[in-house]
């Protein structure tokens, strides 16, 4: 994927094909869906802080569907710009070169989920 991927219709798909796993793989799902949420309850780490932890393993992954529901959830969170690209200079250094290219599609995923935290002109 690269910066210009809409990350909003890549995770619309995403779901949809999901959606058939729920139906044809109901007990996997649904244990899937419980680690998922019980993983992200806030507990001794906040929500918002879990969350941003999970976008920096999905740019180091180079995962481009973890990139896209991270920042939308981070977004709705309220996790601000400079929250998402300190996180990013963190999954670069761990990930490397590679990691720095999907942060840099991390970065266009937040941006189109939080857009009126974008810079001007983006």
């Amino acid at each position: 994927m690269s910066s210009s991927t809409d990350y909003k219709t890549l995770t619309r798909e995403i779901s949809g094909n999901v959606s058939q796993l729920r139906t044809s793989q109901p007990e996997v799902m649904q244990g899937f869906n419980a680690m998922g949420k019980a993983a992200l309850t806030a507990g001794a780490i906040d929500a918002k802080t879990k969350e941003l932890i999970a976008l920096g393993i999905g740019v180091a992954a180079r995962c481009d569907g973890c990139i896209g529901f991270h920042t939308q959830a981070l977004a709705r969170l309220g996790a601000t710009r400079a929250e998402v690209h300190e996180t990013l200079a963190i999954a670069v250094y761990m990930g490397g070169g590679p990691a720095l290219m999907y942060a840099a599609n991390a970065v266009a995923a937040f941006d189109q989920a939080a857009p009126e935290q974008a810079p001007a002109g983006t």
